[in-house]
């Protein structure tokens, strides 16, 4: 919620060019709006309605502003909504997904069409609605010459592994938090949104037996296909840990802690892996990155920009692929990394 990421990008026969980029800021006021709805216990529609029409707003503006002396818009064919997630609870019975930011206003204020609420058919076909980037990492990243390991680390984060062997299937899943128990300690603490470049976490000590108790948590030993979300993983589940000690050593910890549960992940699902690249807002946190490193010595830990995509968009054109992919009426999802019962087409279109 730090931000909305647009991006503006061509499929052609030859691949998939980025053309231009934009940084929405999202409202103060809408974040905190957001952080109240998704951390109370009872939702009040009214809130829900409220919320899904100013997160509409807030996509399109992205959109206008990201076409600004590019192109017109009749040259678009669709815009890929992701959606802000508001509740993901893939274990619930029944299972559900929810994301706002109303489709209807995207298209009518673009006057494009807008593909959106990628999530629900793949948990309508017995999946999870998540992760949905391994089908993307497959199409963009997978060679045959190495074992490769994607990495996004978002507020989740998220592991696709890419065999060489076009005969090994791709598997995909969420390891456990990436950013967001970082910046929900370091905002309750600084009221920094971020901690930028892990600063604050390099200046603390790792509390190993606090580390070792939160490692406990049973998402961590679940096999795949899984995904998560800040339903879980949020300061009321750190708070029932024992946290007795300095708030940046409480940092430094849940920085190791996304590391190890990374690393772990890595090494139990893709032991023959060769190399890792790590995409997403963690790949700018030197602690991480170097963590990473360290904690796996003989795998070379690179971000995608070596792969020719910045990590800060790798989730934005993954989203135009899926858009591009229900426009052709081709699936979306990896069963293998969703738990899917088979392949299906994502996404609900909204004719400009």
């Amino acid at each position: 919620m730090d931000a909305v990421d647009a991006v503006l990008v061509e499929f052609t026969n030859t691949g998939i060019h980025l053309i231009a980029t934009h940084t929405e800021p999202m409202p103060d006021t809408t974040k905190r709006q957001l952080e109240q709805f998704i951390n109370q216990t009872t939702h009040h529609i009214h809130q829900l309605g409220e919320l899904d029409v100013a997160i509409g707003e807030l996509f399109a503006t992205a959109v206008r502003q990201l076409l600004v002396g590019q192109i017109s818009t009749t040259a678009v064919a669709a815009i890929g909504s992701h959606g802000q997630t508001v509740f993901h609870a893939p274990q619930h019975t029944p299972p559900f997904t929810v994301q706002i930011g109303d489709p209807n206003i995207i298209a009518e204020r673009t006057g494009i069409t807008t593909i959106a609420d990628f999530r629900r058919r793949d948990m309508a076909a017995g999946g999870q609605g998540a992760p949905l980037v391994p089908a993307f990492h497959n199409a963009l990243f997978r060679t045959p010459d190495r074992n490769r390991v994607i990495l996004n680390i978002g507020g989740i984060a998220n592991i696709t592994v890419l065999p060489a062997d076009p005969q090994q299937p791709v598997i995909g899943f969420d390891t456990g938090p990436g950013n967001t128990l970082l910046d929900g300690w370091i905002f309750r603490h600084q009221q920094q949104p971020m901690d930028r470049d892990g600063r604050w976490a390099a200046s603390g000590k790792v509390n190993q037996p606090l580390l070792n108790q939160l490692l406990l948590e049973p998402f961590f030993t679940t096999p795949p296909p899984k995904s998560s979300g800040r339903e879980l993983f949020n300061l009321h589940w750190l708070a029932q840990a024992n946290i007795k000690d300095a708030p940046e050593n409480i940092q430094a910890t849940l920085a190791q802690l996304t590391i190890e549960t990374i690393a772990r992940a890595i090494e139990q699902h893709a032991v023959s892996a060769d190399e890792l690249f790590v995409c997403g807002g963690g790949a700018y946190n030197p602690v991480l990155m170097r963590g990473l490193a360290e904690r796996l010595p003989t795998m070379p830990v690179q971000s995608t920009e070596v792969l020719g995509l910045a990590p800060s968009w790798v989730e934005g054109v993954a989203f135009a692929w899926l858009a591009k992919q229900t426009l052709e009426g081709k699936p979306g999802n990896l069963p293998e990394a969703t738990g899917a019962t088979r392949p299906v087409v994502l996404g609900a279109i909204y004719q400009a």
